[in-house]
């Protein structure tokens, strides 16, 4: 792939290959479905795995996650997001991914952009302000991890991610 994107479309299939990767990496126990899902709302692809009813709130929602994990373990179903940018990332895009973690509480949230973390950078790393990233049922708190997507290697560039992995 060039060094640019010209549609963010472009990122969606590499990045469900590395979240496939990821993902089975980390839940060697589980059965992992990825999807790119951009093109319809998250609930039509909970109910075509037969998962929808255990996330009743996404319902008539307008959510589409652009790449879609499946985390199945015995009865429990996990989900993964991520959410790709060929911009760079700002304050709006960070909003967005944090209203459907607090509405799904995904195991795992990627907020991804080919280009750079933008004014982003400024907030998590000068400012350090990482608990923008804090979402979960209050038990558990869990972190979205926002970083740059590397074209060349097609993953996340390490050096970039917030928090580290």
């Amino acid at each position: 792939m060039a060094s640019n994107v010209k549609y963010e479309y472009e990122l969606y299939e590499p990045m469900r290959k590395w979240l496939q990767t990821y993902l089975e990496e980390k839940y060697k126990t589980s059965k992992i479905i990825t999807i790119d899902s951009h093109s319809r709302d998250l609930y039509l692809y909970l109910e075509e795995f037969g998962i929808v009813d255990r996330y009743p709130q996404t319902v008539g929602l307008d959510i589409q996650i652009d790449v879609l994990g499946i985390i199945c373990r015995g009865k429990s179903t996990s989900l993964a997001f991520i959410e790709a940018k060929k911009t760079q990332l700002n304050l709006h895009d960070l909003g967005q991914l944090w209203a459907y973690c607090k509405l799904c509480d995904p195991a795992e949230a990627f907020l991804l952009s080919s280009v750079g973390l933008g004014s982003l950078n400024k907030i998590l790393n000068n400012l350090s302000r990482t608990d923008l990233l804090d979402f979960g049922d209050g038990k558990k708190i869990k972190k979205m991890q926002v970083g740059k997507w590397d074209l060349n290697t097609n993953s996340i560039d390490s050096k970039t991610l917030v928090p580290k992995i």
